[in-house]
């Protein structure tokens, strides 16, 4: 068995690819289905010991927002340096909701509120401002 993938649904397909494009994907596979009205675009990290993409579907016809269940959970993505993928997210005008105080671990959500935890490879880095003194925001 081998892990293919995780689809989550957005509603602005441009709003999504902006903001896991700053994340670090980039898009490898799309597909149009005009008979479904609907997108499938694939992305990845580019790295070569991880196969696994995130499909984002994307329904034409959808107007409203969709709701978010609390069991989905979040994507986790290890990062070189949580500090400087924080500091990039939040130049894209990112919210990070759960700064990465510890050195270890951040969370911030995409613009169709999907949770996404960044986690630093190898030993947490050591304790540095701002992130230290910010506080959480909202939920993640």
């Amino acid at each position: 068995m081998r892990y293919l993938h995780t689809m989550i649904r957005v509603r602005d397909l441009e709003a999504a690819l902006r903001f896991f494009g700053v994340l670090g994907l980039r898009e490898v596979r799309r597909s149009e289905h005009t008979n479904g009205r609907f997108t499938l675009v694939f992305l990845s990290t580019g790295h070569p010991d991880d196969p696994a993409t995130v499909e984002l579907t994307w329904n034409w016809d959808q107007a409203e927002p969709y709701t978010v269940g609390r069991n989905f959970g979040h994507l986790a993505y290890e990062v070189d340096d949580v500090y400087a993928v924080c500091a990039r997210l939040q130049a894209a005008g990112v919210t990070v909701l759960r700064p990465p105080r510890d050195g270890r671990m951040a969370f911030v959500r995409s613009p169709d509120d999907v949770s996404i935890e960044l986690l630093q490879r190898g030993a947490p880095l050591a304790p540095a401002e701002p992130w230290v003194s910010m506080p959480n925001v909202g939920t993640w």
